[in-house]
């Protein structure tokens, strides 16, 4: 038992050792970008909510801005193909939008929505009005003791309540919790139960782990290093997000992790991100999100982040190349 147990751990650093070595620094050349609109259909998201909003629904932003998103990658990347989850005010649940990225071989997956936050109640007087009141007194003692109830008129104030808008703007960029990379090694392995999944190793690999059984012991560690690479990949587009964001006039919020986690983000079998473009319930960012305007240089300002990261891996392809002599 002892000697096969080494055997085990040699045949797998072997597996690990070339190989990984290989396609860990080699990513694989984009061929597919998955561009999804938040909500649609009766799930509306965020609605403007504010005194004096536009009333506008997050479904309907994500919708303007994503379709102006493929458009721009179609322009400027035309070799590569993009995919948009909808294009039109239709429901997909987050299952289906999974589904979609990853039957389609995605390499790349953006989500588009817009945040909000619980909105304060403020309140003003609108005006008076005379109202009927009653003075109590008693008359007698005892059991022979009465009520009395005396009328009497009296202003008070007529109140209305509103909800204030949001003060915070801007627009910040999530991805996938580290604490969740469970999820997101179920979606490289597809499901749980399934023997071989089907899985692209990236350039540079040794074509005998294709197909590779995710679900021994050998094919959960490489699953592993391809959710933690996963992460880094989404690290790195996320920053680039908000550093193109930052060259606008909008504030850029940074990346984040939400702990709760993004199960769109954990389920799709590729690099993803999701990008909160602004805060509906914010005037200055409700009217950005909603102009067209504001929706085209949305979609510039994430086409050139993924340009960017092309650019980056890709680079990371051609070093690496010559390093090997190749």
């Amino acid at each position: 038992m002892y000697m096969k147990r080494i055997l085990i751990c040699i045949c797998f650093g072997c597996i690990l050792s070339a190989p990984l070595s290989n396609f860990a620094q080699q990513p694989k050349k984009l061929k597919t970008i998955i561009v999804d609109a938040g909500h649609g259909g009766d799930d509306f998201g965020a609605v403007g909510q504010y005194e004096h909003s536009l009333r506008s629904n997050e479904k309907d932003v994500t919708l303007g801005i994503s379709l102006k998103l493929v458009d721009e990658l179609k322009k400027q990347l035309p070799e590569l193909n993009i995919i948009p989850t909808r294009t039109s005010d239709i429901y997909q649940s987050p299952i289906e939008k999974a589904n979609i990225a990853n039957n389609n071989k995605g390499d790349l997956f953006i989500c588009i929505h817009a945040d909000s936050g619980p909105l304060k109640t403020g309140r003003r007087q609108t005006g008076t009005r005379t109202v009927t009141r009653y003075k109590i007194t008693y008359k007698g003692k005892g059991k022979k003791k009465k009520k009395i109830s005396t009328p009497y008129s009296a202003v008070e104030p007529v109140y209305e309540y509103f909800k204030l808008p949001l003060e915070r703007n801007g627009t910040s960029v999530w991805i996938f919790a580290a604490h969740k990379t469970s999820d997101k090694l179920k979606a490289i392995m597809k499901e749980e139960g399934q023997n071989e999944a089907e899985f692209e190793i990236e350039s540079g690999a040794d074509s005998t782990l294709n197909n590779f059984d995710f679900n021994t012991p050998e094919g959960r560690a490489i699953a592993q290093i391809y959710a933690k690479r996963y992460q880094e990949k989404s690290d790195r587009l996320a920053t680039l997000v908000n550093e193109e964001v930052d060259k606008t006039s909008r504030p850029a919020l940074g990346v984040n992790q939400r702990q709760k986690g993004i199960w769109v983000l954990q389920a799709t079998n590729m690099p993803a991100i999701l990008i909160e473009t602004g805060f509906i319930n914010n005037p200055e960012d409700e009217k950005y999100l909603n102009s067209e305007k504001g929706q085209q240089e949305l979609a510039e300002t994430i086409t050139a982040a993924v340009l960017r990261y092309k650019a980056q891996i890709e680079n990371a392809n051609h070093l690496t190349g010559n390093s090997t002599g190749k």
